[in-house]
């Protein structure tokens, strides 16, 4: 349980550092037509996929947001317990990948590994009781 736990705190924290701020940035990009900075030392969300037409851009930010969202309310179900919230989980890992390849984000990975294997230890773990919750939860 304390794995499934500290995986679902790793998500929300990469939820709201990752996550939240493709709406800014989506909105800064239609009124500017360029991405904005960070700290002054890159644009934000830019990798390959930012060539692309700006509302196709901005698509690619709302769904990326959809993900997360999921990862989200994922890891609040592995929080409380349940075994759907550690498969999820796992599950959502390689379509968040597509989009920290296509937005050239290299710290959710870092998250990533984290939060798979610790959701892996959790399942491996996983003593299951009859009302479909993990053992301690």
């Amino acid at each position: 349980m304390q794995k499934a736990r500290v995986a679902a705190v790793l998500t929300w924290v990469y939820a709201a550092a990752f996550g939240i701020p493709a709406i800014p940035v989506g909105i800064y990009l239609l009124q500017n037509g360029y991405l904005p900075m960070f700290m002054d030392l890159f644009p934000m969300y830019a990798g390959p996929w930012d060539g692309l037409q700006s509302w196709a851009f901005v698509a690619l930010l709302l769904a990326f947001l959809v993900v997360v969202l999921a990862a989200s309310w994922a890891a609040w179900l592995a929080w409380r317990g349940l075994k759907s919230g550690l498969v999820v989980g796992l599950a959502l890992l390689p379509v968040e990948a597509v989009f920290w390849l296509g937005f050239d984000l290299p710290f959710p990975w870092l998250f990533g590994v984290a939060r798979g294997l610790l959701y892996a230890l959790a399942l491996r773990s996983l003593r299951q009781r009859p009302d479909g919750r993990l053992a301690g939860g």
